[in-house]
């Protein structure tokens, strides 16, 4: 089935307690778009020193934000060369817990390259708020205030009076863009403060906004840079043109033979580890609408291409695979001085999936680039594991469920499919530090152009994903009012 037919083949009649949370969402929408405009105008740019101080102003804002909705404990916590937003309503005794996972800060922005709007002055059009953050991951996270505003204009649980029915943590942070350095110790240090019994990673995208998916996986992330050195300095290519050593010559050749005549990639022993493909999950993305000329036109990539043996939604959620995401040499601003370059750099970026450790992708790596490099050239290759993050895959829990009833309700559809991140993030990382399950839940969509010029959020898929989390806290409510366990905990 393709897209359209799935459009065509309708939704049923929308459920009565969906539609009073849709009401609610409805009409606060312009004021969601004002708020989120006035966030996305602060540019909290993360590795930059000259917006140290927005992406301060990042956060207050954002905190001022949790106290206007009602939060009781809110916090901003100075992390590394960013702060985090801590914010907790812990009203509901014997209720699960659930932390939410998103971050505030954004990527850079080049203005020359946006065509809509100036990176930080949004505007809407055609129903999208155009700005950097307005998707990545600033929507995402006023999705979800908004969503507390209307799981509470729901008629109150007489036990918990005016809070909601489930105790809610919020943990936003703000180097998330940076590869989270000094998010492990933020956790080391709150264990019991961050406790929950479930995790709510909301920095992911949707498969479709006209078709739900629930993302069960999560890729792993290795950064690495490449250096390769030729000469002793740049020199004059007239003078030795034929004889020296050209390090874009050999880093290009490198690259080029990273991947074998089937898409492999071609560094010896990198797919040992790696887990078989679940036969459920392979099948429920069989299962997704897909059709070539819909995922180019939203990708806009072009070609598709990979890994030979698997589909496009196999290889972008389930493969491992290596991206080049940056190649310098010689003169690549200015005029050219017409000379053959020192040094030629790479940076790569390795998605890792289960089976898979980094350290070990990291020494394959350096053993592959030592062995292959030509003898008239030197190297260096510096593996960045300190921002590194392992592949996640969620657990079967009965959470899962409840949240694929909710976004059939949130998004008024028929049924929900499964799908995958084809990103990295520290799901894996929360996981392990709190001893919870992660789920995952956004509102990202791939033709929001995330990390690209004229990013937008779709303000409909804001709604729909706001009633999705006001549904879903009303599933974890039921499903504990049924007594699933004595203590607060989701039976597994």
């Amino acid at each position: 089935m393709d897209v359209q037919d799935h459009q065509r083949a309708g939704s049923p009649q929308e459920h009565d307690g969906a539609r009073h949370l849709r009401a609610l969402v409805r009409s606060r929408e312009a004021e969601l778009q004002r708020r989120l405009a006035e966030w996305v105008r602060i540019p909290g740019i993360l590795g930059t020193p000259e917006h140290a101080q927005d992406l301060l102003r990042s956060a207050n804002w954002l905190a001022a934000e949790f106290r206007e909705a009602g939060f009781p404990v809110v916090e901003v916590l100075p992390t590394g060369e960013s702060h985090t937003v801590y914010a907790e309503w812990c009203g509901a005794p014997g209720a699960p817990t659930v932390l939410v996972y998103s971050h505030h800060d954004v990527r850079a922005a080049k203005p020359e390259n946006w065509a809509l709007t100036a990176p930080f002055e949004p505007v809407l059009r055609e129903g999208r708020l155009y700005g950097r953050g307005s998707s990545d991951a600033k929507g995402q996270v006023l999705a979800h205030l908004e969503a507390v505003r209307a799981h509470l204009g729901v008629s109150p649980d007489p036990t918990t009076g005016s809070a909601p029915r489930i105790n809610l943590k919020f943990l936003i942070e703000g180097e998330e863009e940076g590869g989270s350095p000094h998010l492990a110790k933020l956790l080391e240090g709150n264990r019991e403060r961050f406790a929950a019994d479930l995790v709510l990673f909301s920095d992911t995208l949707l498969w479709h906004a006209e078709h739900p998916a629930v993302c069960v996986s999560l890729r792993g992330m290795l950064s690495a840079h490449l250096e390769v050195y030729g000469p002793g300095r740049d020199v004059h290519s007239g003078a030795v043109s034929g004889n020296a050593p050209n390090p874009a010559f050999e880093l290009g050749r490198l690259l080029g033979i990273m991947h074998d005549q089937d898409g492999r990639v071609a560094i010896p022993g990198f797919y040992d580890d790696v887990e078989p493909l679940p036969a459920d999950l392979r099948n429920a993305l069989a299962d997704l609408p897909f059709s070539e000329e819909d995922w180019l036109a939203r990708s806009e990539t072009g070609a598709i291409t990979g890994e030979k043996g698997y589909t496009v939604l196999e290889r972008l959620w389930l493969r491992p695979a290596v991206e080049v995401t940056s190649i310098i040499a010689g003169d690549p601003l200015g005029v050219s001085r017409a000379a053959v370059p020192a040094v030629a750099s790479a940076d790569l970026s390795f998605r890792t999936v289960p089976g898979q450790r980094l350290e070990k992708i990291a020494t394959q790596l350096q053993e592959w680039v030592a062995a292959t490099i030509g003898n008239a050239f030197g190297h260096s290759l510096v593996p960045d594991l300190e921002t590194a993050q392992e592949p996640y895959r969620t657990p079967d829990h009965p959470a899962v469920a409840a949240l694929e009833k909710a976004m059939a309700l949130g998004f008024n559809a028929d049924r929900t499919g499964r799908m995958g991140n084809a990103g990295g993030g520290p799901a894996e990382l929360l996981s392990r530090t709190l001893a919870a399950p992660v789920l995952f839940f956004g509102t990202g969509l791939v033709e929001d152009h995330w990390h690209d010029s004229d990013e937008s959020a779709s303000l409909d898929v804001l709604v729909n994903g706001a009633v999705t989390l006001a549904c879903f806290w009303e599933e974890l409510a039921a499903k504990q009012g049924r007594g699933d366990d004595d203590d607060g905990h989701l039976r597994q």
